[in-house]
């Protein structure tokens, strides 16, 4: 029997034996609009031939609509969706407020990479199961980099950095020396800005959580980005969020790209990128304050509570999340863009560390540390966000108004002042300040 047969022989055995349980069921899935999870639809033929009995119905949203949708949704108990795409911010604080079903139908449990399965576990029961986890790192153009005269380190500074994108910018040719996310949002811009504090010294809170964005660490980062943005980003990049930075990445109009390590297979895959065969990859810039400029998170699938379809949502979960599913991905498009970042398996696995960029994206994650993100002491955990309820509406309001800053509406200190002012009013608001 041939390889593929077996496979598809083997899922059916597995996910077959009980699909008659679930006759005339629909799941409605909210999910995100990137590419690991655009493909997972195109193949979940694999799931609905081994499952006839269960259909799939697909919202596929931008980042920042899916969130609003999903957390307006849960918290009124709406019921319209039976699986959602949410990460490892909501996962904890959703779990605890009992609004998540606790998954029971995951694959080898114990082979989901640590820091990925604890930050979407409370108590020690897993709400979401990880579809791929990231951190960040460093994307950056081999020949521009060699062209400038340069060689990146596999641990850079921010210093070099911005002497390398600055160098490596040819408006004339329509290369930006740097694409770094400036779309406003908490989970867009936010988290590149979030990240890129921690390592520059800048804290959300102090110990009393009180609000930071009138410390100098906060000017020197936003200056720094804002500065940076200038001399060697593109335009409009108020605009961009992850989807328009790897759009520009690939099609050859970025030399440096800073951001989620589960892009590493869009922009090596000769399919989808022009530059495939010209990237380097390394680790999230730093200061040398013992912090590097990566973050960590996961998008992953979880149940609410409020569905009357949880026995097929968790095995619609299993199968996706699975290391049947890994495999599934490389038969059919190679191991480089099999969902990264889930399991302890995949990176022992000889034909997967042969991927140029699995290496650096286990060290990113292993290196983010949301217990202790900061240089300085803080009250909280999470990197590139607060893990708190209230922080979803705080950092999407910061992050539009530092988008603004990028945009040129606002200055750096008025900016500042703004983040400084309502951040002050929302934790008064909220009882953490007296």
């Amino acid at each position: 029997m041939g390889k593929r047969r077996l496979l598809a022989a083997t899922c059916f055995a597995a996910f077959g034996a009980i699909s008659v349980a679930y006759a005339d069921t629909t799941l409605t899935i909210a999910t995100v609009n990137n590419g690991d999870m655009i493909r997972m639809q195109k193949l979940t033929d694999d799931f609905t031939k081994a499952n006839p009995d269960i259909k799939l119905n697909w919202v596929t949203l931008e980042e920042n609509v899916l969130r609003e949708k999903v957390t307006t949704d849960i918290s009124t108990k709406g019921g319209q969706y039976d699986v959602l795409t949410i990460g490892t911010y909501e996962a904890p604080i959703w779990g605890k407020k009992g609004w998540l079903v606790p998954l029971t139908g995951i694959d080898k449990v114990d082979d989901l990479l640590p820091p990925i399965r604890n930050g979407l576990s409370v108590d020690g029961k897993l709400y979401a199961s990880p579809f791929y986890g990231e951190s960040s790192f460093t994307m950056y153009r081999k020949d521009l980099m060699a062209k400038a005269g340069l060689t990146m380190p596999d641990a850079p500074t921010w210093d070099f950095i911005a002497e390398a994108a600055k160098k490596m910018t040819d408006r004339a040719a329509g290369v930006n020396g740097i694409c770094l996310r400036g779309k406003a949002g908490w989970g867009e811009n936010m988290a590149f800005i979030d990240a890129t504090a921690n390592s520059l010294g800048a804290r959300w809170f102090d110990e009393s959580w009180k609000p930071q964005f009138d410390q100098a660490e906060w000017k020197k980062t936003v200056s720094f980005y804002i500065d940076l943005m200038k001399a060697a980003g593109p335009a409009g990049a108020s605009g961009n969020g992850f989807s328009e930075n790897l759009a520009l990445f690939q099609t050859g109009k970025c030399g440096i790209w800073i951001d989620a390590t589960s892009a590493g297979s869009f922009v090596s895959d000769p399919k989808a990128s022009q530059v495939a065969d010209k990237v380097g990859f390394a680790l999230a810039p730093d200061a040398g304050l013992g912090k590097r400029g990566n973050w960590l998170w996961s998008w992953a699938l979880a149940i609410p509570a409020g569905t009357k379809q949880a026995d097929a949502a968790q095995k619609f979960i299993g199968w996706a999340t699975s290391q049947h599913y890994l495999e599934l991905v490389a038969s059919k498009e190679g191991w480089g863009n099999v969902p990264p970042g889930t399991r302890t398996s995949l990176y022992a696995n000889p034909e997967y560390e042969k991927v140029p960029f699995a290496k650096m994206t286990l060290d990113s994650i292993n290196s983010a540390d949301p217990t202790k993100p900061t240089v300085k002491p803080v009250p909280y955990v999470g990197v590139q966000f607060v893990a708190i309820p209230e922080f979803q509406g705080i950092g999407t309001k910061v992050g539009e108004i530092f988008s603004s800053v990028l945009a040129g509406q606002t200055s750096v200190d008025d900016g500042l002042k703004q983040a400084q002012d309502f951040t002050t009013r929302q934790m008064t608001k909220a009882g953490y300040i007296k």
